[in-house]
C-alpha cells in the first residue's frame, strides 16, 4: 500500500496519523495555537454502547480503505453514498476509532438545517434576559454562545477532528454551496464575538465546544483550523449535488455486501455463522438483490432466532416474519 495509507480497515488502534504526509500546498492550514486531541470521555455519545460495538466491529472494503485514505492525504471531505444499511454513518467511526481521532462531531441534517446551527449556536434572548436581571458583564456574550459540531471541527487542534455530517441529501437546495467556502478556507467568524472583541483588550473569549463543557479561547471571533478534520458527508442519493461540491469532495459509494463481506460482518457482530444461519443469509442476500433489506435487519434475524433456542423451521419462520417487518420499519444506516 501507499506510504500514506494510514487506516488499514482493521480493529486496531494506531497513532499512524501522526504519519501523514503533509497537506498538499493548496490545503495546508495554520490555526492556532494548537489545541490537544480530546479524550472520549469528553463526549457522551462516543461512549454510546451502540456506536463503539458498531466502530470496533465494522468490516471496511478495499474501495473504502483506499478512498479513507485519499481523503485524509489530500485534506478534502468524503461524501459516502448508498442505500440505508450499508455502513456510511459507522464507516466515520471506524475511522475515528483506529486513528484515534477522539469522540466523533456529529451533525444530523434535515430540511431546516443552515451553515450557521453546524457552526455555532447563539441565545440573544438568555443574554437579553441576562442584562435586564443584572447578570450581564462585559464580554459576556460568549455565555450565551456555544460551538456547533462543524464549528468544533475547525478549531486549531493538534490532529484531525471526525465530523459525521449525516444525511446531508435532506438538506435544502442552499447547504451544500454554503458550506462549499468554509471547507475550502477552513476558517469561519463568529459577529457577536467580532463585536464583542473591539471592547476586550486581548479579544479572547472561552465558549464551550460542542459535546463537552470544557471551553475553549477563541480570538477575535475567528476561528480558523490547523489540522483539517476528517469530515464524512453521507447521503441516501436521494438528490443531486452541485458541481463545484462534488469537485471538492473524495466520492465513495458503497454497495451491498456479498457473501463474504456479509458473512464477515455477522462473524464481527456476532458468534460464527453456524449451517442454519448460513441459510439465513442466502435468503437475505436474494432479497437485498431487490434493494429491499438492510444488514443490521439480517444481524437483528440473527440474534433473535439465535437466543430463541428454536428448531430450523421454526427459527426459519421467525427470521421470514422478521425481515419484512423490520424492512418496512427500519429507518436506520449502518451495520
Amino acid at each position: 500500500m501507499p506510504h500514506w495509507s494510514v487506516y488499514t480497515g482493521r480493529d486496531e488502534p494506531h497513532d499512524g496519523i501522526d504519519d501523514l504526509p503533509a497537506p498538499p500546498p493548496w490545503r495546508a492550514f495554520d490555526g492556532g495555537p494548537a489545541l490537544p486531541p480530546p479524550h472520549d470521555g469528553d463526549d457522551a455519545t462516543a461512549v454510546s454502547p451502540d456506536r463503539v460495538h458498531r466502530a470496533k466491529s465494522y468490516v471496511a472494503g478495499e474501495e473504502s480503505v483506499r478512498l479513507v485514505n485519499a481523503a485524509l492525504c489530500l485534506r478534502r471531505p468524503l461524501l459516502v453514498t448508498g442505500p440505508p444499511g450499508t455502513g456510511k454513518s459507522s464507516l466515520a467511526y471506524a475511522v475515528a476509532r483506529e486513528l484515534r481521532l477522539g469522540p466523533v462531531l456529529r451533525w444530523n441534517i434535515t430540511s431546516r438545517s443552515s451553515l450557521a446551527d453546524g457552526l455555532y449556536q447563539y441565545d440573544p434572548l438568555s443574554r437579553l434576559y441576562a442584562t435586564r436581571e443584572g447578570h450581564e458583564g462585559p464580554g459576556s456574550v460568549e455565555d450565551h454562545l456555544r460551538l456547533g459540531p462543524l464549528g468544533t471541527a475547525l478549531l486549531p487542534y493538534e490532529r484531525p477532528r471526525a465530523l459525521l455530517v449525516d444525511e446531508i441529501d435532506k438538506s435544502d437546495l442552499d447547504l451544500p454551496n454554503d458550506l462549499l467556502n468554509v471547507l475550502e478556507e477552513g476558517q469561519y467568524e463568529i459577529p457577536e464575538l467580532v463585536r464583542a472583541a473591539r471592547h476586550s483588550h486581548d479579544g479572547a473569549a472561552e465558549v464551550l465546544a460542542d459535546g463537552t463543557d470544557t471551553p475553549v479561547t477563541v480570538r477575535r471571533g475567528r476561528v480558523r483550523c490547523r489540522a483539517f478534520p476528517f469530515v464524512v458527508l453521507t447521503s441516501n442519493g436521494e438528490r443531486e449535488f452541485p458541481p463545484a461540491f462534488l469537485r471538492r469532495c473524495v466520492r465513495l459509494k458503497l454497495r451491498h455486501p456479498g457473501r463474504d463481506q456479509l458473512t464477515h460482518i455477522v462473524r464481527a457482530h456476532l458468534d460464527p455463522p453456524d449451517g442454519d444461519a448460513d441459510r439465513l443469509i442466502s435468503r437475505f442476500l436474494e432479497r437485498a438483490a431487490g434493494g429491499e433489506l438492510a444488514t443490521d435487519q439480517l444481524l437483528n434475524a440473527l440474534y433473535l432466532t439465535g437466543v430463541a433456542g428454536l428448531d430450523a423451521e421454526s427459527r426459519d419462520d421467525l427470521a421470514e416474519q422478521l425481515m419484512p417487518y423490520l424492512s418496512a420499519a427500519a429507518d436506520g444506516d449502518g451495520f
